[in-house]
């Protein structure tokens, strides 16, 4: 990569890509439409598919249909964008329709006890992804795997290299569209994966909201009580959990939890919490880089000074929710790490998680953790660069929205201080 330029300066989807696009929007423009995308369609489709027809607690229509609206009216998707909607509902209707299915084959699914998960939280782009892999490395411990949340059916070992081998299809496909996402955040089949993957089936997951410029499903998701959500994430859990019976820690990540805290608790009321800490400077231009390069693969029409400032009034009103919420916590269930913590030494701040808590962290445990760092340090070189100033707001601005935050937690005078410098470039 040039390392003069912005990650998303680089983004430049490969020849055909942009010829498959440009084809689609040729028939657009000779208003030759593609069949418009329809709830009630594609769960009759689902339903043919796998031959069934519960879907099991809790309602989805309404929630479905309002995101396929949304993307039909503004989400400005390209062909691959069209296609990739229709595949990621169809598969996640026929995941629930199955993983339904196994819960009455398999009565015991239903009986796994899920006890005192731990969240990782805090800003995106913090070292929440770092974290939640270090501390699944723990043999102890248990984390959704990218494999496992795209392919939860049947819940034992049957086929189970073919759905990791599809997995890895899957990702590789990705990383051939856009390229430079591997720079940003890293994917692949036993990567473990962020939790609002979990409440997908239930179409209530900003997971939707990160991938398509949706503002009004956006806007209608933010009203929801999003327990039933919560609820789904409980039972999908249980599902991973009967396919490895052992019973280990669930380590869970999800900078999104922190703007449903009532809802998550009223179902995991034992739950622990990691929070992680940066300035909001440095996650705010980072976390709008990498949305800019994710839609960039489903839209050709990606604005970074919206989604910049979608993200600044979203982040900003989470973590405003979320202070309140932990104060309520008792203060052995939360523990604070900062990202440069993670990012200089991640063994000790792992370790630190581990003495907060009381775990035990075994010599095997801490070997599986360095060999990790070590090869995440190979890819050091592959910089994800980016700079505030490119989606048209100022250090005053974003420090303006997170004032109480920088304030409670230290950063303030070095946030401050760092609006006269350059661009960041992180690994």
């Amino acid at each position: 990569m040039n390392n003069s330029a912005t990650t998303i300066q680089q983004v430049r989807p490969l020849l055909p890509v942009r010829l498959f696009n440009g084809f689609g929007a040729l028939l657009e423009k000779a208003r030759i439409r593609s069949t418009p995308i329809i709830a009630a369609d594609l769960i009759g489709t689902a339903k043919r598919r796998c031959g069934l027809d519960d879907f099991g607690e809790g309602e989805l229509f309404e929630a479905l249909s309002r995101l396929l609206d949304s993307c039909r009216d503004e989400a400005r998707l390209n062909l691959i964008g069209k296609i990739a909607l229709k595949v990621d509902v169809l598969q996640a209707l026929c995941a629930r329709l199955k993983m339904e299915r196994d819960r009455q084959l398999h009565p015991n699914i239903s009986r796994q006890e899920i006890r005192k998960p731990l969240f990782i939280v805090g800003l995106p782009r913090s070292g929440t992804s770092v974290l939640h892999r270090l501390l699944a490395a723990d043999p102890e411990h248990r984390a959704p795997l990218m494999w496992e949340v795209r392919s939860p059916s049947p819940p034992n070992r049957v086929r189970e290299k073919r759905r990791i081998q599809q997995a890895a299809q899957s990702s590789n496909f990705f990383n051939w569209i856009v390229p430079t996402f591997r720079y940003v955040h890293a994917i692949g089949p036993e990567v473990p994966q962020e939790c609002v993957s979990l409440m997908t089936p239930t179409f209530l997951s900003d997971q939707f909201d990160a991938m398509y410029y949706v503002p009004s499903y956006r806007a209608w998701f933010f009203q929801q009580d999003l327990r039933p959500a919560y609820e789904f994430h409980r039972r999908f859990l249980q599902h991973l959990q009967f396919r490895r019976a052992a019973r280990r820690r669930w380590i869970l990540k999800a900078p999104t939890h922190m703007s449903a805290m009532p809802a998550l608790l009223s179902v995991y009321p034992d739950a622990l919490f990691v929070q992680t800490h940066r300035t909001p400077l440095d996650s705010m231009a980072s976390v709008s880089s990498l949305m800019t390069i994710l839609r960039s693969a489903f839209s050709d029409a990606v604005d970074p000074v919206t989604l910049c400032r979608e993200a600044i009034d979203y982040w900003s009103d989470a973590i405003g929710k979320f202070l309140p919420e932990r104060d309520r916590l008792a203060d052995n269930r939360i523990c604070d790490i900062k990202y440069d913590e993670i990012r200089c030494d991640p063994i000790s701040a792992a370790g630190r998680i581990y003495e907060y808590f009381g775990w035990s962290l075994s010599r095997e445990a801490e070997q599986r953790m360095r060999s990790l760092v070590a090869i995440q340090a190979d890819r050091l070189s592959a910089n994800h660069r980016y700079d505030l100033s490119q989606f048209g707001f100022t250090a005053a601005e974003v420090l303006h929205a997170f004032a109480p935050y920088c304030q409670r937690f230290g950063f303030w005078h070095s946030a401050r201080a760092q609006q006269k410098q350059p661009a960041r470039s992180i690994a």
